[in-house]
């Protein structure tokens, strides 16, 4: 029996904005000295804690920035002031500590699958022993004191990527984001803020963080994800039942088909030809021994981290061909016709 929830949660992200008591807000940092202390203090509360590295964003090239982007450990936000950012990232690669972004520290850590609480408590019990290093700034009524008043209170953003292509194909994305707005919560692209939603993958997300307990939070934006995975589940269903099953399927296996035999391939038709294979698995066409492969395989043939691979800049010809081969080699081991 065909399993239609297969893939709907991709992965789960806790982050908290914290800033220091004492200094002002990244926006207002008047120099560098300022930010570069900032970096130094937090760098020496977080390796007590544990293996992190610390990139300094003045200090890493384009590419290797522009890769730890592709990768979800920064935002692009972090890049606008290079001279006065940085970013601590553990050897796992799941936590990551951007410093002087919007607020002095942005901390996330992201788990597969749908597990909030337990990116929370890994996430907590670090910024618990950061705060007894640091003082944060922080007010009895309001709680955290943040750059942003949407951030003020808990400071937490409990956010679920999710791969939703019969809802995005079945025209319902409309009704999930007033239905999810009307609860406080918010859907984005893949990339946060300002990004579209590419792939059929969304990032559900609270915007309320004051006058709630991180409890709360998590608890709403997990039980807002499992509705979401019974729709899409319901969705795939009526896909691959209804009428226009056949060409479904036959748009599903032509990704197969282009993946596995081409010669050149974008990085925007990569992940648009790997959603419509990732649907086909959904709805039993073909088997993948892990769909968690594909999700990891579309981060890795990003533009940098294609240029990263390969160990030099490529133009974007030779970035195309190398991508193709690449995935072609990597979705053969992954997925099997049935």
């Amino acid at each position: 029996m065909t399993d239609f929830t297969l893939g709907s949660v991709i992965s789960s992200r806790i982050r908290l904005a914290r800033d220091i008591n004492g200094y002002a807000f990244p926006a207002r940092l008047q120099s560098n000295k300022q930010a570069k202390e900032i970096i130094r203090s937090v760098s020496a509360a977080v390796n007590k804690l544990d293996e992190f590295r610390l990139y300094y964003m003045d200090g890493i090239s384009e590419e290797d920035a522009q890769s730890l982007v592709e990768n979800h450990l920064i935002s692009p936000a972090l890049l606008r002031r290079p001279t006065f950012s940085a970013a601590l990232i553990n050897e796992e690669g799941n936590i990551s500590i951007m410093i002087n972004e919007e607020d002095h520290l942005r901390e996330q850590c992201i788990v597969k699958g749908l597990d909030l609480r337990g990116a929370y408590e890994k996430m907590s019990e670090k910024d618990t022993l950061i705060g007894q290093a640091i003082p944060f700034a922080y007010d009895e009524q309001l709680g955290y004191l943040t750059a942003c008043p949407t951030n003020l209170g808990t400071g937490l953003r409990a956010s679920v990527m999710m791969f939703l292509p019969a809802i995005a194909i079945g025209g319902m994305m409309p009704r999930v984001i007033q239905s999810a707005t009307r609860l406080g919560l918010t859907v984005r692209g893949a990339y946060g803020e300002g990004s579209s939603a590419t792939g059929y993958t969304y990032q559900i997300s609270n915007e309320v963080t004051l006058g709630v307990t991180e409890d709360n939070i998590i608890s709403q934006v997990t039980a807002v994800v499992d509705k979401i995975v019974e729709m899409e589940a319901s969705e795939r269903e009526r896909l691959k039942k209804g009428s226009g099953s056949l060409a479904i399927k036959d748009k599903c296996l032509r990704a197969l088909g282009v993946l596995t035999n081409c010669a050149l391939m974008s990085s925007e038709e990569f992940v648009d030809l790997c959603a419509d294979l990732k649907l086909a698995a959904c709805l039993g066409y073909v088997d993948v021994t892990d769909i968690n492969a594909i999700d990891e395989l579309i981060v890795k043939m990003k533009p940098s981290n294609v240029n990263l691979s390969a160990g030099r800049k490529l133009t974007s010809e030779e970035r195309d061909s190398y991508r193709a081969q690449y995935a072609s080699k990597e979705i053969s081991k992954i997925v099997t016709r049935n």
